[in-house]
């Protein structure tokens, strides 16, 4: 299967899986349940029966060789593995926000042993819409209207300095790294027309890809993040626009990174802060 038929077929699983989740929060619940997991990762009641869900119909799909979380080191080159992930933006989710996604992307090894995200999908339910991108094939969102769905691609913003930008952050629940975010955003203060911090990390990244923001930092990404990194990734650069470490180096799915995402253009204004 292609790689565009096979992305829409997969953000239908997602925006099944999407509205599952969207009554589970509609429904009376409690605000409190939120279940720390290792190295304080949070996540909710709902997420292992959405996991189950859209691994058991993503596997009918097509034939793969495993979930790159499964893997580990086996992963070999040729190979491509799914990624699912939990709810991303799980606090925003159980506090009845609607900035929360579903995300999924399809990893390819290469031959020099690298992953790359080829195929990305992130679903926000609450919000309606959905971005889609595979490689090669551009970047399209999704959205609901009360006229139906409408398709739009998606491109970055213009701006090129950050007079006049609006830029978002994240950060995380670990002391020193939301520390480092603070005071990386509070360096830019009165630079930016606006500074955002909404997540969760892959609508906030697939927001830089559409022009909604100019630009995206974070550090500190761990390997929980992965799935909804590289899913949104995929819809950052088949966009057009561009995502790095801050230091401009690629981003390595083995490892921790401090992630930066532009329209390409602003780079060089904020590269200086971003330490």
């Amino acid at each position: 299967m292609e790689l565009r038929e096979l992305t829409t077929r997969v953000a239908q699983v997602a925006i099944q899986a999407g509205s599952y989740a969207l009554q589970d929060q509609v429904n009376p619940h409690d605000l409190k349940a939120l279940h720390p997991q290792q190295e304080r990762q949070y996540t909710s009641e709902v997420d292992d029966r959405l996991l189950r869900y859209c691994r058991e119909r993503i596997a009918k799909i097509e034939p793969f060789d495993g979930f790159w979380e499964d893997e580990g080191s086996d992963r070999e080159i040729g190979k491509r593995y799914w990624c699912v992930g939990h709810i991303d933006g799980v606090i925003n989710y159980v506090r009845n926000m609607a900035e929360w996604s579903i995300t999924v992307s399809l990893f390819e090894i290469d031959e020099e042993g690298e992953a790359n995200p080829i195929l990305g999908v992130v679903h926000a339910p609450a919000l309606g819409a959905t971005y889609l991108a595979a490689q090669g094939q551009g970047a399209i969102r999704i959205r609901r209207t009360p006229n139906g769905e409408k398709r739009e691609k998606v491109m970055p913003s213009t701006t090129a300095s950050l007079e006049g930008s609006v830029v978002s952050f994240g950060m995380s629940y670990f002391p020193k790294e939301s520390k480092r975010a603070l005071q990386t955003a509070g360096s830019l203060a009165g630079k930016p027309a606006d500074i955002k911090r909404i997540g969760p990390t892959s609508l906030d990244l697939c927001k830089v890809a559409d022009g909604t923001y100019d630009v995206y930092f974070e550090p500190t990404l761990h390997s929980w993040d992965i799935p909804a990194v590289s899913a949104a990734t995929v819809v950052v650069t088949e966009a057009q626009g561009q995502i790095e470490q801050w230091n401009g180096d690629i981003i390595h799915w083995d490892r921790n990174n401090d992630v930066v995402a532009s329209n390409g253009l602003i780079i060089d204004d904020l590269r200086p802060y971003l330490v």
